[in-house]
């Protein structure tokens, strides 16, 4: 079992102080938010998004924990090309491959990285392959089934954003930005000595994983449901009549609401008829590839000054892709 860390409880800590601070502040002065209606809307909305996500988030950490117990790192390393567009190219397939949540990716690229995966390779995979696999492209299908184009241009942003930065990092960045201190395996190398053998690893890990991206799941059900019960429509629909609003709003809440990219799709379909195509396209790209967990793991993987770095390349192509294809939705 995983140590249970200050990184890992702050994730949970801020928006239990947020929702706390505001049931002490505000709720005593609005009574009519607990009545029965909101209630009810509320346990709904709820339940509705966690039925739909659970099976999805359920796979990808069944899927994750084979990979883990049965694939050697060293496998992939054998199928990187040499040159850099073909290797870029290929890295942004490999989710099809190994179609692992971003909530582990960052601990297999960083095995792989100290293995002698290159930065821009391992960058690359990084953003597409929490998007780029047929469990997300399932889950985006049947979160979007009256939208199918919403579906093709998930994964069409996401390969031209991750190849756009694998680029641009190849281009720029000599120096490794890994941080000294971290060593290979450290912390997250994922023994298959388990008692049982690998079949009963592969439970471990599944569980591990499963409840890891769950907790992140239940709160971004929480808040969405929060926001679709409190909320006023005009309020919403305010926001989402102003184009560069609607794109700013939806790209902070993914980065807020942490959501796992195999239920991301359910919560943004809860917009569609409140905010444009564009906007709910930059909610599903930008938060697998950067959202609050992902940075703390990311700023204790690189060096700071890389990871702000990092962190301006994926805002500004996913904003400027987002709205170029939305002129196509």
């Amino acid at each position: 079992m995983n140590a249970i860390t200050p990184l890992k409880i702050i994730p949970l800590l801020l928006p239990a102080a947020f929702l706390l601070t505001i049931g002490i502040l505000w709720l005593p002065g609005h009574p009519e938010l607990v009545d029965n209606g909101y209630t009810d809307t509320f346990k709904a909305a709820f339940l509705g998004i966690m039925l739909e996500a659970l099976p999805f988030v359920l796979l990808g950490a069944l899927l994750s924990s084979l990979l883990r117990v049965f694939v050697p790192d060293r496998v992939i390393q054998r199928w990187i090309p040499r040159r850099p567009v073909p290797a870029i190219l290929f890295s942004c397939l490999l989710g099809l491959l190994f179609p692992v949540c971003e909530c582990g990716m960052i601990p297999l690229v960083r095995r792989l990285m100290h293995k002698g995966m290159p930065l821009y390779v391992a960058i690359v995979f990084i953003l597409s392959g929490p998007i780029v696999n047929p469990v997300v492209y399932g889950a985006t299908l049947m979160a979007f089934r009256s939208h199918p184009e919403l579906v093709y241009a998930r994964m069409g942003l996401a390969l031209a954003v991750a190849a756009v930065i694998g680029l641009i990092l190849y281009a720029t960045v000599r120096k490794p930005p890994l941080r000294l201190t971290i060593r290979s395996g450290t912390g997250e190398l994922h023994r298959t000595d388990t008692r049982g053998g690998k079949l009963a690893a592969v439970f471990v890990h599944t569980s591990d994983e499963f409840f890891e991206m769950g907790k992140y799941l239940i709160i971004g059900c929480l808040l969405t449901a929060g926001l679709q019960t409190f909320l006023h429509q005009g309020s919403l629909a305010a926001i989402g009549e102003r184009p560069l609003g609607s794109y700013l709003f939806m790209m902070g809440l993914s980065f807020a609401l942490s959501l796992c990219s195999t239920s991301d799709a359910f919560v943004a379909s809860t917009f569609l008829h409140s905010f444009p195509a564009g906007s709910l396209l930059a909610f599903m790209v930008l938060g697998p590839m950067l959202d609050f967990k992902n940075a703390l793991m990311l700023l204790s993987l690189f060096k700071t000054r890389f990871a702000l770095y990092l962190f301006f390349l994926i805002f500004a192509a996913v904003f400027t892709g987002s709205v170029a294809f939305s002129l196509w939705l």
